[in-house]
């Protein structure tokens, strides 16, 4: 018998005050300001660890990759992923897919979405999608504070 698991991801983090830093989303740079983190702070990468590792019962993103270690600085979080992929499958799991919704007034996504999916797709071994939706100007998120990414992730035995 088909064992089937699901696992709810989600990441949020504000924009850095950091000229410097670059907006990493799902393995792509964007324009404009980046976001605040330990890693390159891909809100998207992270919703999609956090889903993968609930559906394996494999802990948390903050278990696995610690904000507190200094070996995941500036990390790249696509790698991140592929690891968790990775884990994920060694525990006897095969990934179904993830689906990610990011919660943004800007940058858009619609442009780099394609390319966004085939970035996770690859680092995850099995399908990724994206979906952009804004939150109409209400809120932290409407004022342009910060992005929110959900992510489900199903597996099977």
């Amino acid at each position: 018998m088909t064992e089937i698991r699901v696992g709810h991801g989600f990441d949020i983090h504000p924009f850095s005050e950091d000229s410097g830093r670059s907006m990493v989303l799902g393995g792509v740079v964007f324009e404009g300001p980046g976001l605040d983190g330990h890693s390159d702070a891909d809100a998207v990468s992270h919703a999609c660890i956090d889903a993968l590792l609930g559906a394996a019962g494999l802990g948390n993103i903050g278990e696995r990759y610690p904000d507190t270690d200094e070996k995941f600085l500036g990390a790249d979080s696509l790698a991140l992923l592929a690891d968790t992929a990775k884990a994920v499958t060694e525990a006897s799991w095969k990934i179904a897919n993830v689906d990610c919704t990011v919660v943004l007034e800007n940058p858009k996504l619609s442009p780099h979405r394609e390319e966004m999916e085939n970035l996770l797709s690859k680092a995850v071994g099995a399908p990724v999608t994206v979906k952009g939706r804004r939150p109409e100007g209400l809120g932290a998120l409407g004022r342009e504070e910060g992005i929110v990414c959900f992510a489900i992730a199903l597996v099977s035995r």
